[in-house]
């Protein structure tokens, strides 16, 4: 891949790690006036996070075992459902009110615990996903390699305690 080509691939990078989360924090405190709760969305979404997991230890299984081609369309699918989880995630809030966490003691220390490093290492995923995936697309497999190291157990951390957080929110809904 040409180095201007890479160059605009990182403003892409740049641009949408930056703007991701600065739209779902505006986005977050919109509310849609005359729209219907979209309650139902939690354990959908939920859901797709559990997929999303195990879509990502699927696809690490197929590339030690040398299917390329099964690693890319799981990582593709990994991409797609955390893309369709975000669009959720954004039409729920800007649907309903946010729950809030009533547990009590050590549990709700954990709950806290789980959900700040759950959001603060989803924002950070977001650009070692997009750095991960433009390397492989440039056949830059080493340096892919190298950082899917890294992006991995974030991600796989990320989709786990979003079911995490689901389940320990999902009796105040």
């Amino acid at each position: 891949m040409q180095l201007t080509t890479q160059n605009k691939y990182n403003k892409w990078i740049i641009a949408l790690s930056v703007l991701i989360p600065v739209a779902v924090a505006i986005l977050f405190t919109v509310k849609i006036p005359g729209v219907e709760r979209l309650g139902f969305l939690p354990p959908i979404y939920a859901t797709i996070n559990g997929l999303t997991a195990i879509i990502l230890v699927l696809a690490v299984l197929q590339i030690k075992k040398g299917n390329k081609k099964k690693h890319e369309i799981l990582m593709k699918t990994a991409i797609a459902l955390s893309v369709l989880f975000l669009v959720m995630y954004i039409a729920y809030h800007m649907t309903s009110d946010s729950t809030p966490y009533r547990g009590e003691g050590s549990i709700r220390i954990l709950y806290y615990f789980i959900l700040i490093s759950h959001i603060l290492l989803s924002i950070l995923v977001i650009p070692l996903v997009l750095i991960t995936y433009v390397r492989a697309l440039s056949k830059r497999f080493d340096k892919h390699k190298k950082i899917a190291k890294i992006t991995f157990p974030i991600w796989l951390y990320v989709a786990v305690t979003g079911v995490i957080v689901y389940i320990m929110i999902s009796p105040y809904y």
